[in-house]
């Protein structure tokens, strides 16, 4: 594939985590991210909380889907600028403690995005690099993954490859709308190593590197599959674009980086507002 417009002016190497001393994570599991890309499995709420966060997304889905009958079970698609229970779960302190511990502690989420596989889905997503999405600089960016639903290989958990991380910008190819939920798949994945079930209670989350390649299959089973993509990283990271910078939130630390716009807690659930400002997610 030709590389995109911001292919020469992205730094997209991996920069290992040195923390000496970690709030939540262990100098082994630090260990382990640098040289595998992830964590996991990591709690971050009860199994009661957890049901909570279910019936918040059941609750935001049928809105948006009132809203816009268009939009299908993985539109919603930056929400934290304008629902306040999203933005309460991007800034909940024991997820925070353990993004901080690698990225260090000034913390910006700049984005969110609930993947929500419904039963019998037949849609993959396939191996990809969340980087080679972003035109952002340097790719310092580490997603969080909360399970919504409980996610195992049964009903399509997300795979990591570990340790594609280091290995620079893999070569993709475009794969089309009706196959895969995503545009990109990398070419050759399966020579990149054996992969990974992130398989997850819910309420658990687990943590990676946006150049690790991972992915998921359709789901085949009776039962759905969400989770919810928090994407976090530090202010010395620069949006390429400006538009990708105005959705950010501040959850930690401060900054005087140039570029960024930080967006305070919004009042209730405003989805309409989020909806008409951007459309389609």
């Amino acid at each position: 594939m030709p590389p995109s417009a911001f292919e020469e002016e992205r730094d997209l190497s991996f920069q290992p985590a040195v923390n000496a001393s970690p709030r939540a994570l262990t100098q082994e599991q630090i260990a382990f991210y640098n040289e595998r890309g992830y964590i996991k499995p990591l709690d971050a709420y009860t199994p009661a909380q957890a049901d909570q966060n279910r019936a918040y997304f059941d609750d935001l889905l049928r809105k948006v889907q009132a809203a816009r009958s268009d939009l299908d079970s993985y539109s919603i698609n930056g929400f934290h600028l304008c629902c306040a229970g999203l933005y309460d779960i991007v800034t909940h302190p024991l997820i925070l403690d353990h993004v901080q511990d690698l990225i260090g502690p000034d913390v910006i989420c700049w984005g969110t995005h609930f993947f929500c596989k419904q039963p019998h889905d037949p849609r993959k997503v396939a191996w990809h690099q969340d980087a080679s999405y972003w035109p952002f600089t340097p790719a310092r960016t580490v997603t969080v993954w909360l399970a919504i639903d409980d996610a195992d290989r049964d009903n399509a958990a997300m795979m990591f490859l570990p340790d594609t991380h280091r290995r620079g910008h893999l070569k993709w190819r475009s794969v089309a709308k009706d196959q895969a939920v995503l545009n990109q798949e990398i070419e050759n994945a399966n020579q990149l190593g054996e992969p990974v079930y992130d398989e997850l209670k819910a309420g658990q989350f687990s943590l990676h590197a946006d150049m690790l390649a991972h992915g998921s299959e359709p789901n085949h089973s009776a039962r759905r599959r969400c989770g919810l993509t928090i994407r976090y990283c530090p202010p010395t990271v620069r949006a390429l674009n400006p538009g990708w910078s105005k959705g950010a939130i501040l959850c930690r630390g401060s900054s005087t980086a140039d570029g960024w716009t930080y967006n305070a807690r919004p009042v209730g659930e405003n989805i309409n507002l989020h909806l008409q400002a951007i459309g389609a997610n």
